[in-house]
């Protein structure tokens, strides 16, 4: 790939330490002022890759790699930097916790749906999915951290400033466990209701009548309706009972709150008081996504091997499993219902149920389709399939293709798409009428970058592999002209005039949104940069004849007592030997590099049999 993620990472690093470290203190907030959200994405843009990329740790400073240390130079050296690290983290979780219930509200990220004006300030303060998540993924990578780090200290005053994190971290983690589990939606519908008669227009691509459609989709998602009405246990989930009605459909997912009428859920962790629930009993397919990869992170390798979650923080993973594994299930289905022609997810723009419709809803289900392909592997004809409908995203998103006048499409990238946040009005102890609130997610350059990349890494087909990789490369060019070019956030993002001089110019200072996203593209980018090279199974079989030729002729030259001829010969031979047991060790996972070994070999061969064809000639 052209996007090379080491020196792109490097250069957010040296940008993010230069706006928010400042004579010693961090300096929280941009674009969207401080809240514990856009904080928390600030912190992310260091953790992410220092705990996801083996190269860019920093809690181990003994092995941290010098560039690293240069471009967080402003923070000291490679022991003072993690133990900024800690102090920056520490004061984070102080900043909000009340008390001892932790607080994750949306802050300036909140809009009223139908007015331009600021956002009551009692408002502001509402629970958000997109919190709980972020919670968990700053929270695994701090209790990572600190895991790691305390064992290169000594000093006991660090040891407990650690031991402390670890605390806060933690409680920070169950809380947002139990916000996402009190937030997960059911929201099931009569076939004849609007929401029914969306859903059945958007599965039928081949006109089949309607009870047909209606029957074949219940049949594949009967395994989901009876885990969802068996399983679905704490929290939420209130409507199951009428699932395995013959004339109800339903979706699955996670709403923007935790919901009307939600239980609170009995724990053991200590983590204050559990909010009323206002939020509409229906998902959200931005919320949706980001909550299943918070639920990733529960599950990931770091997380198993480090061992970062207690007994009850594992129970509460298991039950938030659950919900993600039936809603990957029931989304894989719907995105690739298939009845004789393309899939609904083909069909671009994707409408959702309550009647929105948006290339960006379209992307958001492609990442939900590759969830409940990838457990199965998938095929690479149905990645593929998922690929090239990233292509005409990205080319109906004016990414790799010309804007026009008046180009509605540009919308996606500012404002981006209006969410209307269902059930905020109804929020209790609010004087006056009670506004609407609304949410924008203007990323949708940003998160093609991370799909393209996350498909990549699925796929074994090399052209396939090679053409989404092609695609990465030409979305991170558009990606990269939106960095900030002057004042302190300068690197960051975002700036989409600087691509689209149709749009308005935003403020200088950073977008730590649309920054933190930036980040996890190019995470995703090298991890599948990390990946052993594609196997290429007719590369393989040319590599294993080669390998058998030079086999066989060094073996004779064995017999023909090669082995005992001068210093030369036996340093050809050497050499030979050398080579061949290399090219049996790489002939699984390389055998582009096994091929050219033998090539290698097989010459080396051949000029000693030309010498000593010469010496029998001269002799």
């Amino acid at each position: 790939m052209r996007v090379q993620p080491r020196q792109q990472l490097l250069e957010i690093w040296e940008a993010v330490c230069r706006t928010s470290w400042q004579k010693g203190k961090w300096i929280s907030g941009g674009r969207f002022g401080s809240n514990p959200i856009s904080d928390a994405e600030q912190l992310l843009c260091l953790l992410l890759p220092a705990t996801q990329v083996e190269t860019f740790n920093l809690d181990r400073p003994d092995q941290t790699d010098d560039r690293m240390i240069l471009a967080l130079r402003g923070m000291g050296t490679a022991t003072d930097i993690p133990r900024v690290l800690t102090r920056i983290l520490s004061d984070y979780y102080e900043k909000y916790t009340e008390g001892v219930t932790p607080i994750f509200s949306g802050g300036g990220y909140y809009e009223l749906d139908d007015s331009p004006d600021p956002v009551p300030d009692e408002l502001t303060e509402l629970p958000i999915v997109d919190s709980y998540a972020l919670s968990i993924t700053l929270s695994l990578a701090t209790l990572g951290f600190a895991r790691v780090f305390r064992r290169s200290v000594s000093r006991e005053d660090l040891q407990k400033s650690i031991s402390d994190l670890e605390k806060a971290a933690s409680t920070r983690l169950s809380a947002a466990m139990i916000g996402l589990l009190r937030s997960f939606s059911v929201n099931v519908f009569a076939v004849d209701s609007p929401e029914g008669e969306r859903l059945v227009t958007t599965l039928n691509q081949s006109s089949q009548p309607k009870r047909s459609v209606v029957a074949q989709l219940q049949l594949q998602l009967a395994q989901t309706i009876a885990s969802l009405r068996d399983e679905v246990l704490i929290g939420s989930g209130g409507q199951v009972t009428d699932l395995e009605e013959p004339d109800r459909l339903f979706e699955c997912g996670w709403s923007w709150s935790v919901l009307l009428d939600a239980p609170e859920i009995r724990t053991t962790e200590k983590i204050g008081d559990q909010r009323l629930g206002f939020a509409e009993d229906r998902p959200y397919l931005y919320f949706t996504v980001i909550a299943m990869n918070a639920v990733e992170a529960l599950f990931s390798e770091r997380t198993r091997v480090l061992g970062l979650l207690n007994e009850e923080q594992q129970r509460l993973a298991r039950a938030l499993q659950i919900r993600s594994d039936l809603t990957r299930s029931y989304w894989t289905a719907v995105a690739t219902f298939c009845d004789g022609r393309r899939w609904p997810l083909e069909s671009l723009p994707w409408r959702t149920t309550d009647g929105e419709q948006s290339d960006y809803y379209t992307l958001q289900v492609t990442a939900l389709a590759v969830k409940g392909l990838a457990p199965i592997r998938g095929s690479d004809s149905e990645l593929a399939r998922i690929g090239r409908v990233l292509e005409t995203l990205a080319e109906r998103g004016r990414i790799t293709s010309r804007a026009t006048e008046d180009d509605r499409n540009l919308r996606l990238h500012l404002p981006g798409v209006r969410l209307a946040l269902k059930g905020s009005d109804a929020v209790p102890g609010h004087k006056g009428k009670r506004p609407l609130l609304a949410w924008s997610v203007p990323e949708f350059a940003a998160l093609l970058l991370t799909r393209s990349a996350g498909i990549a890494g699925l796929i074994s087909d090399p052209d396939e592999r090679a053409r989404l990789l092609e695609l990465g490369d030409r979305v991170w060019e558009h990606v990269s002209r939106r960095r900030v070019l002057t004042g302190e956030a300068a690197g960051l993002w975002d700036q989409p005039a600087l691509v689209f001089p149709a749009l308005p110019e935003l403020p200088s200072n950073a977008s730590w949104y649309y920054t933190e996203r930036v980040v996890e593209a190019l995470v995703a980018v090298a991890e599948v940069l990390d990946q052993p090279p594609v196997r290429d199974d007719e590369q393989t079989k040319l590599a294993v004849s080669l390998i058998r030729e030079a086999e066989q002729i060094y073996d004779r030259e064995l017999l023909n007592g090669g082995s005992e001829a001068g210093p030369t010969m036996r340093e050809a031979l050497r050499f030979v030997d050398v080579n061949l047991q290399r090219a049996r060790e790489v002939m699984s996972e390389r055998p582009g590099t096994a091929y050219a070994l033998a090539i290698g070999i097989l010459q080396q061969l051949d000029r000693l049999a030309r010498a000593r064809k010469d010496a029998y000639a001269e002799g």
